[in-house]
């Protein structure tokens, strides 16, 4: 991606690291180690016992295990980090972002040990990896911040009183880390306590370190940040802007560069050279070295008004939309320049061609609050083109109709995610001659996106980059808040109950045993005349059931491993009786035809039984469950048997008779973090009573109903999905039928 002009060249003499210690893991410590592969650097990977299998500890030439899932035992713990940089025999760690990326003591502890930390130096990591007193810092030099409170040790009381002056509504950040973690909205004073408490709980548990303050929350702002280079010898270049401000829980979902606010503006360019003149500024203040990003929050009516909100002193998530606008390998420059190498690249060498658009990818279930999911990847098709296969994981970057896409990944086939770490699981990235190109090619890319067995945000992401506010660049950080009610989430309907109960039906057919005593016991229908329709129950994902009836099925001789279609009539729900044409093109993919309308789906099959398909034994069984993807959008449907079908019809007759569920269930693993009620305790509707902590983010789970709770857990618990954490009795009512006044007989 480095372009030639803008190339980090050594001159003879420049010293360079022979092996580097990746301290990450996910997405990021591919993206490191990649780098490092095309510098001739040994790479060095570490892992916890979660991660063994995981893509980052594949590509790197070596890899350390250093502690259990738990991000504080392992990849948050210095000293075990430490220890694996001695057993490999480490000069310098890239600390990716996330986890210790800004934390002053490890870059301390590296020095101490003679490890080259590829960052900035301790003084500027003590000063801006604090939010608190990079705040004040950067006032002191005349830069405009937010208002608010930013004392270091306040307690939750302090806040609380100071919060009147700042006013609401307000916004608690934490002050160490970073990426939206523990930032919370308060609307209300009266809210502002148990928020508090939530937000240290969630800044403690990401960060290790849970001092807060309080920012005064400025509506319809846009998101603007700069992206600075500094080396060792007083050389300060800005790469342009990105603008962040589509986010979701005051977390990133798409960036670009440059900002079409700038681009838009008739002094955009002269706006671009203040703004980054004022983020090498800040650099400067702190004699910065490597890569950082200074943030803004930028008025939407006057953009020549920014406010510094903070200074990121590590890579960003989204750094490849810069490098793909400017050429620039900004993981190379970091390397180089804490090898002690001068930077080559001026400020006049630096200009903007293009546009680029970043889609975070997330394991979560958008149209449920962005709940976080886990799974294990059963079919991954991330790129277009040939399929990426898990044993060429080096390929991220193609050619596309109108652009070029790159997929920045941590996922392979087999890859089970955990519950312990942040969900975000890949990036997409499109580039193209302006925004509109850039924004086709994103979507024409995420409409082939698919990571099958796991829920992702991938058709929320299209939903997001076709509004047509987006599409015409009228941004704010609280457009994606107000744009959610009125999304139309895509259900599943139809075509897919149809295309689950052919698959399933004809892979049971051919393994029914024709007994040779005759009609009687045969198991596939047959009866004098027409056979009876084969009634199939699927379960579908909101819950429900759709009952599929198969008759007059036709099918081709070798149906499994040709292309030749299989033939049915088939009716959903004893709706209209539809014709029905489907035909495997591939293991991994199906082509439906319904009443003359066609649709192609990629399909991963689950099997319970005691084995799955080979080439010598192409159809063990009938699936349990079968994962579909269509265009970016997926669904998983179960294969119902006759109790499991009572069963969700049993539900479904109870939420219509409006019945609550007594029982509280976890609806994804995690680790309960806090339980505010006592096992006895009277409790009312909509009180808390449990709190977990999955993927970085907190859930708590209230009371369906009044009454007297019993607790399962205790804080600290690891639980499963659809565990029962608690139950509600209902309280006795003391009143009988013939005495309203309760006075009894």
């Amino acid at each position: 991606m480095t372009t030639p002009s803008l190339a980090g060249t050594p001159t003879p003499g420049q010293t360079m690291f022979r092996t580097v210690l990746v301290a990450n893991r996910g997405e990021i410590a591919c993206r490191v180690i990649r780098t490092l592969r095309a510098l001739g650097i040994r790479s060095v990977a570490v892992y916890s016992d979660a991660d063994a299998g995981a893509r980052h500890v594949r590509e790197a030439d070596t890899a350390v295990r250093i502690g259990p899932a738990a991000a504080t035992e392992s990849y948050l713990k210095i000293e075990a980090i430490i220890d694996a940089c001695r057993k490999a025999g480490v000069e310098a760690v890239h600390p990716g972002y996330g986890f210790l990326s800004e934390n002053a003591d490890f870059a301390r502890a590296l020095d101490q040990a003679g490890i080259t930390f590829i960052g900035p130096g301790i003084d500027a990591l003590d000063v801006m990896g604090d939010k608190i007193r990079s705040k004040n810092h950067v006032a002191g030099y005349g830069v405009p911040v937010v208002p608010g409170v930013a004392e270091p040790g306040m307690t939750d009381e302090q806040l609380v009183a100071a919060a009147a002056a700042v006013g609401f509504p307000l916004l608690i950040k934490p002050s160490a880390g970073g990426g939206g973690k523990g930032m919370h909205v308060v609307e209300r004073a009266a809210d502002l306590p148990a928020t508090l408490a939530t937000a240290r709980r969630v800044a403690a548990s990401a960060f290790g370190d849970d001092t807060l303050f309080l920012e005064r929350l400025v509506s319809t702002p846009r998101h603007i940040e700069v992206q600075v280079l500094a080396d060792h010898h007083g050389n300060v270049i800005h790469l342009g802007e990105r603008e962040c401000s589509l986010q979701r829980r005051h977390q990133k979902v798409i960036e670009e560069a440059p900002s079409p606010l700038l681009e838009s503006h008739p002094e955009g360019a002269a706006i671009r050279a203040r703004i980054g003149e004022a983020a090498c500024n800040a650099a400067r203040s702190v004699n910065y070295s490597g890569a950082g990003t200074v943030e803004f929050l930028v008025s939407d009516d006057s953009p020549d008004e920014f406010y510094f909100m903070e200074m990121n002193t590590r890579l960003q998530v989204e750094h490849p939309v810069t490098e793909m606008v400017t050429g620039v390998d900004l993981v190379e420059w970091q390397v180089r320049i804490a090898a002690g190498q001068e930077l080559t690249v001026r400020q006049a060498d630096v200009e903007l061609h293009g546009h680029a658009v970043e889609a975070r990818v997330y394991a979560e279930v958008p149209e449920k609050n962005f709940l976080p999911s886990t799974g294990t990847v059963l079919l991954l098709q991330e790129l277009p083109g040939p399929r990426q296969r898990p044993s060429a994981p080096e390929r991220t970057e193609v050619a596309a109709a109108r652009g070029r896409v790159r997929v920045d990944s941590s996922l392979i086939e087999g890859l089970e995610l955990s519950s312990s770490y942040d969900p975000m699981i890949s990036k997409v990235i499109a580039w193209g001659r302006d925004r509109n190109d850039a924004l086709d090619t994103l979507d024409e890319a995420l409409s082939g996106y698919t990571a099958l067995g796991v829920h992702t945000n991938v058709e929320y992401l299209r939903l997001l980059i076709n509004d047509g506010d987006v599409r015409a660049g009228r941004l704010d950080t609280g457009l994606i808040g107000r744009r959610m009610p009125e999304l139309a989430f895509r259900r599943a309907g139809a075509f897919e109950f149809v295309a689950a109960a052919l698959f399933a039906a004809e892979l049971e057919r051919q393994n029914i045993p024709l007994p040779p005593a005759g009609p009687w016991q045969r198991q596939d229908g047959w009866r004098v005349g027409r056979a009876a329709p084969r009634r199939i129950s699927i379960g579908t994902p909101d819950g429900g059931v759709a009952t599929v009836a198969v008759s007059g099925l036709e099918v081709p001789e070798g149906f499994a491993r040709g292309p030749e279609p299989i033939q049915a009539s088939v009716q959903v729900d004893g709706g209209t009786v539809r014709r029905a044409s489907l035909s495997l093109a591939s293991r991994s993919s199906l082509r439906l035809e319904l009443d003359g309308e066609a649709r192609e789906y990629s399909l991963a099959p689950v099997y319970t039984g005691p084995a799955g398909p080979t080439w010598t034994n192409p159809l063990p069984g009938a699936p349990s469950e079968l994962f579909l993807s269509h265009e970016g959008w997926s669904c998983r449907l179960e294969l119902l048997t006759r109790e499991a079908r009572l069963e969700r019809v049993l539900a479904a007759i109870q939420r219509e008779e409006g019945a609550a569920d007594p029982a509280v269930r976890s609806p994804m693993p995690g680790t309960v973090v806090a339980v505010p009620v006592s096992d006895g305790d009277t409790v009312a509707t909509g009180q808390v009573l449990v709190s977990v902590e999955a993927m970085k983010m907190e859930h708590q789970l209230l009371a369906p109903l009044e009454g007297t709770v019993h607790l399962s857990i205790r804080p600290g618990d690891l639980v499963k999905a659809d565990q029962v954490l608690a139950t509600i009795h209902p309280l006795a009512d003391t009143n009988t039928p013939n005495d309203p006044n309760g006075e009894g007989a």
